[in-house]
C-alpha cells in the first residue's frame, strides 16, 4: 500500500500529548516525522513505566517517528534545525508561545523564508489575549472551558477520564494540516496555523454554551442525557448495569410494546412525547428501572436486541479489552512488543494505516545530522 502522505517531511518540536498526537497521525499516514527532543527527552517518556518499563503515553503517541536530540541554544543544533526546516513540508510545535522566537526562530519568519512550509503551532490559549502566557495542561483547560462543569454527577464537577483536551487539539491540528496540504497542492502556498486547546474545548462545548446563553444551562447528570429520556443506566436483576438510549417517540413506543409489553405506556400522555418524558423524568426512569430490576441481563439484552433498541453495557477497561469489536495492533518498542488499539479508520482492501515502531531517545540523531548537514 502506498500511504497517502508518503514523501512528506514533518519536523516536530513536540512534547507531552497534543502535538505528538498530530505527529503520530501524520506518521501513521506515511509522512516521515522527525521528532526533535531535548537531551533529557520528551517528558512524556517519564510519565509512567507500565509498558515493559516504558511510558504508555509515549508509546501510544510516538510510533513511526525518528528521534533526534537537539539543544536549540547551541549553534550547531540551530544549524541542523535550519537545515531541517528548509526541507520540511510541515513544521509542528507546541512550545510555550514566544519560546521559538527567543531561540531565534519566530514562526512567522520561518514561514516567510519558506513560502511552501506549513507550520502548525499548538498552545493553551493562542498567541494573544490575557491568558496567552499561561501554562495550560489538559485538566486546567477542562476546568477553564466549563467542560468539568457538565461532567460527572452532582455535586462536584469532574474531569473527563481521558486527556480529551490534548487529544482533541491534536486531532484538530492534524485536520488543519491536511487542509493546508490540500490547498498547497493547488496554490503552492504554505500556511501559518495556530491551534489553541481552549478553542478546541469551546467548540466541543458549543451545545452546553448555547443552552446556557439561551436560558437553560445544563446540569451534571452523570450517565444520563440532559435533553432525552429514558437515556441512562438501569440495573438488571443480576446486578448488571445497562445503558439504554431512546432518541424519539417511535423508539419509545417500540420499547413499551416490544420490550415492556405495555403498549399503553407508549401513548400515555406523561410519556408519549420527548418533552413529556423529560418533564416526568422520575416517572419515566422509574418505569424503565422497574422492568430492568425484574429481568436478568441476558434476557433483557435479548429483548432489547430483538426490538432494535439502542443499548450498551457499562464496561470498565477490562470489559473494553474483552470486547468483541476491539481491534488491536502490535508495535515494536525498545523493550519489546506492545499491543495498542488499532487506528479507527479502516481502508477496505488495504493494510492497516499505522506505523509500527517506537524510537529510542536520540536513535536517529547521527543519521539525520549526516543526511541534512552534509547537503549544506
Amino acid at each position: 500500500m502506498t500511504k497517502p502522505l508518503e514523501g512528506l517531511l514533518v519536523v516536530s518540536l513536540e512534547q507531552a500529548v497534543a502535538a505528538p498526537m498530530a505527529g503520530r497521525r501524520l506518521a501513521d499516514a506515511g509522512a516521515r516525522v522527525i521528532k526533535l527532543e531535548r537531551p533529557e527527552g520528551d517528558f512524556a517518556r517519564g510519565y509512567d513505566t507500565l509498558a515493559n518499563g516504558q511510558s504508555v503515553y509515549f508509546i501510544w503517541l510516538n510510533r513511526g517517528k525518528e528521534s533526534v536530540v537537539v539543544d536549540l541554544a547551541k549553534p550547531e543544533d540551530k544549524q541542523l534545525f535550519e537545515a531541517l526546516i528548509a526541507k520540511a513540508d510541515v513544521f509542528l510545535q507546541n512550545l510555550k508561545p514566544g519560546a521559538l522566537a527567543k531561540l531565534g526562530f519566530p514562526v512567522a519568519e520561518l514561514c516567510a523564508r519558506h513560502p511552501r512550509l506549513i507550520a502548525c503551532s499548538i498552545s493553551g490559549y493562542g498567541d494573544t489575549g490575557p491568558y496567552a502566557d499561561r501554562k495550560a495542561y489538559d485538566l486546567l483547560i477542562q476546568a477553564e472551558s466549563g467542560l468539568a462543569s457538565v461532567t460527572g454527577s452532582a455535586p462536584e464537577p469532574a474531569r473527563v477520564g481521558v486527556s480529551i483536551v490534548d487529544v482533541t487539539t491534536g486531532l484538530n491540528a492534524y485536520e488543519a494540516i491536511l487542509e493546508a496540504l490540500l490547498r498547497r497542492a493547488v496554490t503552492g502556498r504554505g500556511a501559518d496555523i495556530r491551534i489553541s486547546m481552549f478553542d478546541s474545548m469551546a467548540e466541543l462545548m458549543g451545545v452546553p454554551l448555547l443552552q446556557g446563553i439561551y436560558g437553560a444551562p445544563p446540569r451534571r447528570i452523570g450517565l444520563s442525557h440532559i435533553s432525552l429520556a429514558p437515556y441512562g443506566v438501569f440495573t438488571t436483576r443480576d446486578n448488571i448495569p445497562i445503558l439504554i438510549s431512546i432518541q424519539n417517540d417511535r423508539e419509545w413506543r417500540a420499547l413499551c410494546t416490544k420490550v415492556f409489553e405495555k403498549p399503553e405506556s407508549g401513548t400515555d400522555s406523561r410519556f408519549a412525547t420527548s418533552p413529556a418524558r423529560i418533564e416526568n423524568r422520575p416517572a419515566t426512569d422509574g418505569l424503565v428501572a422497574a422492568w430492568f430490576a425484574d429481568h436478568d441481563a441476558d434476557a433483557a439484552i435479548a429483548k432489547l436486541d430483538a426490538a432494535d433498541i439502542a443499548f450498551g453495557r457499562v464496561n470498565d477497561v477490562h470489559g473494553l479489552h474483552a470486547h468483541p469489536h476491539l481491534r488491536m495492533m502490535t508495535i515494536a518498542t525498545p523493550a519489546g512488543p506492545v499491543d495498542l488499539p488499532a487506528p479507527p479508520a479502516q481502508w477496505i482492501g488495504d493494510e492497516i494505516l499505522a506505523a509500527d515502531t517506537v524510537p529510542v531517545l536520540g536513535s536517529h540523531t547521527r543519521k539525520v545530522r549526516e543526511e541534512f548537514l552534509s547537503e549544506r
